[in-house]
Order: C-alpha cells, then sequence, then structure tokens
C-alpha cells in the first residue's frame, strides 16, 4: 500500500491500520526462526567482514589525480593543500601545479595522516608544516598563509583550537 501527497488523515489511518492486521498475522512461529538462523549468520559474518573491510589502513602514499586522459600519481609529501570543490577535492601541490580528484575530502581525510594535514575549514585541510603564518584580525578570526601560495586561508572557529599559543 502507498499514500499520496497531500497526505490525508483518513487514508493514512487506513494504511496505517492495514499494517497492523497484516504484521499480527504475520507472527512467526518456530520453524520460521529456524529458518532464518541461517540467513542472520550469513548476514552477521558479512557484516563483521565489512567492518575490517572499512578499517583505515596505513595512511595514503600517492594520490591518483586525472589530468585529461592521463593518471598521475601524485605523492602525498608534495601536497600543500587540499580544497572541496563541489564532487571533486582540488590538491595543490609544492611544485605550484593544480590537480583534481574525484575523491570526496570526507573519504581521503580518513586515509591521511591527521598528524601531518590538518583540517582548517569544513572545505580545506593543510599541511601542518606548510604554514607559513597564521593571522588574527581585529574580529579575532583566523586566517594563515602557506608556503608557495599566495592566497591566505580562513580557518574557522570550529578549528581555531589547532593554532592556540603551546
Amino acid at each position: 500500500d502507498y499514500v499520496l501527497k497531500p497526505v490525508r488523515a483518513d487514508r493514512l489511518a487506513q494504511t496505517v491500520a492495514r499494517l497492523q492486521n497484516g504484521l499480527r498475522q504475520r507472527q512467526p512461529g518456530p520453524q520460521t526462526s529456524e529458518q532464518l538462523d541461517p540467513v542472520l549468520q550469513q548476514l552477521r559474518a558479512l557484516l563483521s567482514a565489512s567492518t575490517e573491510a572499512a578499517k583505515p589502513d596505513a595512511p595514503l602514499q600517492l594520490l591518483q589525480a586525472s589530468v585529461g586522459n592521463q593518471l598521475r600519481m601524485v605523492p602525498v609529501t608534495d601536497v600543500l593543500h587540499l580544497e572541496a570543490a563541489d564532487k571533486y577535492v582540488r590538491v595543490f601541490t609544492t611544485d605550484g601545479t593544480e590537480v583534481l580528484l574525484r575523491t570526496p575530502l570526507k573519504e581521503l581525510m580518513q586515509r591521511l595522516d591527521a598528524q601531518v594535514f590538518w583540517q582548517i575549514h569544513r572545505g580545506s585541510v593543510v599541511r601542518a608544516t606548510a604554514i607559513e603564518s597564521v593571522t588574527r584580525d581585529e574580529s579575532g578570526r583566523l586566517s594563515l598563509r602557506l608556503k608557495g601560495l599566495p592566497d591566505r586561508l580562513a580557518v574557522s572557529r570550529l578549528y581555531a583550537h589547532l593554532f592556540k599559543a603551546m
């Protein structure tokens, strides 16, 4: 059964009543639970296998970026800054080039070393050792400059704690 929009209260009540009657009639008996045990065991095995596969391995060493009809291998050691751009991630490297990745930033962050790459904004990640200076303006907002990049990058309040004096 289904309910069309705009939802009418009487039609919704009728659908709920029909579902409740159907569920009452389908009370599982002992033979039904015996039939479900092998299926449940398979599902548990698949779940445990998928959680083990989801555990992060060693941090990424190379990024695979498409450049035209080529695949360019960018060593993570050459990455200065990562910036989310719609469905892509812009990667700025030490040699001044920029490449695009088709991996979302959130997914990429799980594979990068958190001690090396700091998230400074929802859509920006920088190499900590590439930070040249951090500036606080008169309203208290932080921005930073990276070695080799002319632009200043804004630091959101959520990540400002990374720059407290030690």
